[in-house]
């Protein structure tokens, strides 16, 4: 299975932010790092399941790797609202009450994930 994309992610129709700069630019490196860093920790749990580790061991990796991966949620977060959502809102109109939305239903998803 593929992760979706922007294109593809649920409630994704992102046509028009091409060229825009993001909030999360600025730590764009950051992030990186951290996904990098999030990957090894799934290179690591799959050779624990090939070397049959114990449960309790692996349940453990995938708890960090679970809250690694949040962390970086949030900080996309924070910076999407502090960038996208405060420039759409001094603008104000229907981009405004777009970018809200799009806020809400990404924290909906996280608080279902």
């Amino acid at each position: 299975m593929t992760a979706p994309t922007p294109d593809t992610a649920p409630g994704g129709d992102h046509a028009g932010h091409e060229g825009h700069s993001h909030g999360y630019i600025t730590a764009k490196d950051d992030y990186l790092k951290r996904l990098r860093r999030i990957e090894g920790q799934s290179r690591g749990l799959q050779r624990m399941v090939e070397e049959e580790k114990y449960c309790i061991d692996i349940l453990t990796q995938v708890s960090a790797m679970t809250k690694a991966l949040q962390a970086v949620a949030m900080g996309l977060l924070e910076d999407h609202i502090s960038h996208c959502v405060v420039d759409a809102a001094v603008a104000g109109g229907p981009e405004a009450e777009a970018k809200i939305k799009e806020a809400t239903d990404a924290i909906a998803r996280l608080v279902r994930s």
